[in-house]
Formats: C-alpha cells, structure tokens, sequence
C-alpha cells in the first residue's frame, strides 16, 4: 500500500470518527487562538463622515481571523437594522463588498446581534416565528460566516437554547454561533442577561463556538490573568472556548490595557492555557497605537502576541 493511499485512509478514517463521535466542527474552530475585532463604526465622524474600511486588516497582513460587524437590531414592525439603517442601505454596499473579499482570504465574517439597545432578544424570545427569518435572511443574504449573540437584556436559557439550536439547523455545523457574554457571567456572577451561563454551556455546549468574553467596562480586566483564571476555575467553559474582550482605546469604554501589558497579560494567559482561545478588541476603528490613520496596527500586534 502506497503511503498516500495510507493517509488518505488515515483521514477518511478520522473523519468518520469524528463523525460517529457526534464531534461538530464548530466545537473544533475554538481550538485555535484567534484574533477576533468588533468593526460596528463603519463611518469616523457619523453617518456622513469617512467610510472605514477593513480592508487594512488584510492588505497588512495583521493575522486577524474573525471580523464581527453590527450592530444588528431585530426592531418593532418586523425591521431589520445594522446599527441606524437598513443592511442593504447604499452606504454599506462598499463595506458588504470588502467583507465579502475578506472572507475570500479566509477571514470569517460574522455580525452581532443586540447590544446596548433593547429589543432584538426579547423578540426572538416572545416572537420567533415573525423575528428567526429576519436573522436567517440576513446570514443567507450576506453569506456571513457566522453569528455573534451580545445579549445585553434579559432573555430566558430556553429561548437561547432555541435560537442555537435553529441557526445550527439551518446553517450547518461549520457556521460559526458565537456569545458576547460579560466577564463575570462565566465565573459564577452575575451580568446583563439574566441567563444562566453555566447551564446554557452544559446544555448547548457542543453547540457553541466560543465566547468572546468582555473583560471590560467594568466586568473584568485584561490587565492581569485574575479575571480570566476565574472563568476557568470555575470548571464549565475550557479555555479553547474563551476569548478575552478587551478595548482598543480608553474612549471606547473603561479598562483600557496599553499595548506592553496587554502583551504580558497574553503571554501569560498562553503559559498557563495551552489552548488560550485568543483575544477580541472593541472596536476596531480607533485602535490605539495607530489611531484612526492605521487601527489595523492594534490586530497585528495583538496577533504576534497569540500566535507567538
């Protein structure tokens, strides 16, 4: 038997295990360390201001693998909003246009759905059946990789238990369904949801990708390990599954990490977690060290930081 007959067989052969196993993909993808970025201000200066595209994150090969733009509100009277206008607005043609390249280079593009505003999650929770084919649409519209669930409001586990379980059968177990929970949620306190994360996870675990966990205003802090060592601890979410949210620049919120202790909080962070999950930034735009001339700057040093 020729050796790469024996390989093929080998991985025809893992495949079908995994298969058997039950293991899906999305479980997998958190096994690596990523580096993941909020883009929500798609323009510096308001709606009629500079069109920021991010393209530059590619074009400088900054090794950022996970792109998440929003905000997407499910609002009253079956409207769908990215962030104060419709996703097919013609000011977001270019930005739809230079996600779909990056996803092309192999960055995945996923959207966010809540946030600060009220509303979309109480919708699907009370509504589903008027709000679910809202969201489907808009993934199979933009051909999104996946969806980032920043549940800000209060939203029952069975209702979140639901919508995972209807984007997982309808987009397939390579689709990416990620949660945006605070810090502390996953340490045993308490947060903005209301839902038991703890449960959630024993329940839907499998299912999950990984958390892109927000360690700052006010819920933790990327300037030591203390609020990510507790996370784990507490013995649910393995770190593979844990990817630590920080700002990128003190304006975007409190707990602003500069640049040096960022980098030892992450070196840190992989010593003691082999399988680190990675770190997300809020937002890219305005990233610090370069500012709104160069944000991108802030993903290529974060990522040399993970992938060292």
């Amino acid at each position: 038997m020729t050796s790469i007959l024996r390989k093929g067989l080998t991985a025809l052969f893992a495949v079908v295990l995994v298969t058997l196993m039950g293991a899906a993909p999305a479980s997998a993808v958190g096994a690596q360390s990523r580096v993941v970025v909020y883009y929500q201000t798609q323009y510096s200066n308001g709606s009629s201001g500079t069109y920021v595209s991010p393209l530059a994150l590619t074009q400088n090969n900054t090794g950022v693998t996970d792109v998440i733009v929003g905000a997407i509100h499910l609002n009253a009277g079956s409207v769908v909003h990215l962030n104060d206008d419709p996703p097919n607005a013609a000011k977001f043609t270019q930005m739809w246009k230079d996600l779909a390249t990056m996803r092309g280079q192999g960055v995945h593009v996923l959207a966010f759905v809540g946030g600060a505003a009220q509303g979309s999650f109480q919708r699907l929770e009370n509504e589903f059946t008027t709000y679910y084919p809202l969201l489907k649409k808009l993934i199979q519209d933009y051909q999104l990789s996946g969806i980032d669930l920043d549940v800000e409001e209060r939203m029952s586990n069975g209702a979140m238990n639901r919508l995972i379980d209807a984007l997982r059968t309808d987009f397939g177990a390579n689709f990416l369904i990620t949660l945006a929970p605070v810090a502390t949620e996953l340490s045993g306190g308490g947060g903005l949801s209301g839902m038991n994360y703890d449960q959630l996870y024993r329940d839907r675990g499998s299912k999950i990708s990984w958390f892109n966990a927000q360690f700052y205003c006010g819920w933790g802090s990327l300037a030591n390990t203390t609020g990510y060592d507790n996370v784990i601890k507490r013995g649910v979410v393995p770190a593979n599954k844990v990817v630590a949210g920080t700002v990128t620049n003190p304006a975007n919120c409190s707990g602003y990490v500069s640049m040096p202790t960022l980098k030892t909080t992450i070196g840190q962070l992989k010593a003691k977690y082999p399988d680190f999950g990675g770190i997300d930034g809020w937002e890219y735009f305005n990233s610090l060290p370069g500012g709104t001339a160069k944000p991108w700057q802030w993903v290529s040093e974060v990522s040399a930081a993970v992938k060292s």
